[in-house]
C-alpha cells in the first residue's frame, strides 16, 4: 500500500484578519456566502496576498485539486493501493477515503473545501472527506511507514521507474510531494530527499510520475 501526502499545501480559508478586506467581501457577495468561509484564492485574492505572511506562495487551491484528481483516479487508486492524504499549511490534515471521486470542476471543488472546513466532513452520512487537527510528524506517525520519500527538486536523482520499482517492493511507503507552488516545505520532513527529474517540476506532475510508476510495477 503506497501512501501519498500532499504536504504543506496552500490550501485554506480567508484568514479572519483579512474577512473584511473589500476583495474578500465582494468574491464572497457574489458567491453567497460569508467572508470568513471561502477560502484563500490567488486567482481573486491579489490584494490580500500582498498583505499576508507567505503571500507569495498561499491561496493556491487549484495545486490540491490537480494532485487529488491525478491520484484518486488513478488505477493504483482503483485497484486498492493508494491512500491520499492532504496536509495543509495550518497543520490540518485530510483523509480521503479510497471511494471518494471529487468533482473535476474546479468551483464545485473550492465548494466542496469550503463545506470541509466548515462541517468537518463531508458529505453528510458519507464522510468521504474528513478534517482533523493534525501536523504532519503526527500523521506520519499514525500511518507507521516501513520508509519515507520527500519529494524535493534538490533531492538524490532517481530515475522514475527505479523509485516506482522501490516502492512496489516495500509494505508500506509514504510518499511526501510537497503542495506548493515554489519554496521549501515548511515543516519538519523526515525521510529520503528524492528527485525523479534533473529540473523542477510542478507538484501534479510528480503525483503522476510516482503513481504509475509504482502501479506498473505493483500490479
Amino acid at each position: 500500500m503506497l501512501h501519498l501526502v500532499i504536504a504543506d499545501a496552500e490550501l485554506e480559508l480567508v484568514p479572519k484578519a483579512m474577512a473584511d478586506h473589500p476583495a474578500v467581501v465582494n468574491y464572497a457577495k457574489r458567491r453567497g456566502k460569508r467572508p470568513g468561509e471561502v477560502l484563500l484564492d490567488g486567482t481573486y485574492h491579489h490584494a490580500v496576498l500582498r498583505k499576508l505572511p507567505d503571500g507569495e506562495r498561499r491561496g493556491r487551491p487549484d495545486i490540491v485539486h490537480l494532485c487529488l484528481l491525478n491520484a484518486l483516479e488513478s488505477i493504483a487508486s482503483k485497484e486498492g493501493l493508494l491512500r491520499v492524504y492532504v496536509h495543509t499549511r495550518n497543520d490540518e490534515v485530510i483523509h480521503i477515503k479510497p471511494e471518494t471521486r471529487l468533482p473535476r470542476n474546479y468551483n464545485r471543488f473550492v465548494g466542496l473545501m469550503e463545506s470541509l472546513f466548515k462541517r468537518g466532513a463531508v458529505p453528510k452520512g458519507l464522510e468521504l472527506l474528513r478534517l482533523e487537527r493534525k501536523s504532519l510528524e503526527e500523521l506520519v506517525e499514525e500511518i507507521g511507514p516501513d520508509r519515507i520519500f520527500v519529494m524535493h527538486e534538490g533531492g538524490h536523482f532517481v530515475k522514475p521507474r527505479e523509485l516506482g520499482r522501490t516502492l512496489a517492493e516495500l509494505e508500506n511507503p509514504v510518499v511526501i510531494i510537497g503542495g506548493f507552488p515554489h519554496g521549501d516545505f515548511r515543516s519538519e520532513v523526515s525521510g529520503r530527499r528524492v528527485s525523479v527529474y534533473q529540473k523542477p517540476l510542478v507538484a501534479w506532475a510528480v503525483v503522476n510520475e510516482v503513481v504509475i510508476n509504482f502501479e506498473s510495477n505493483a500490479l
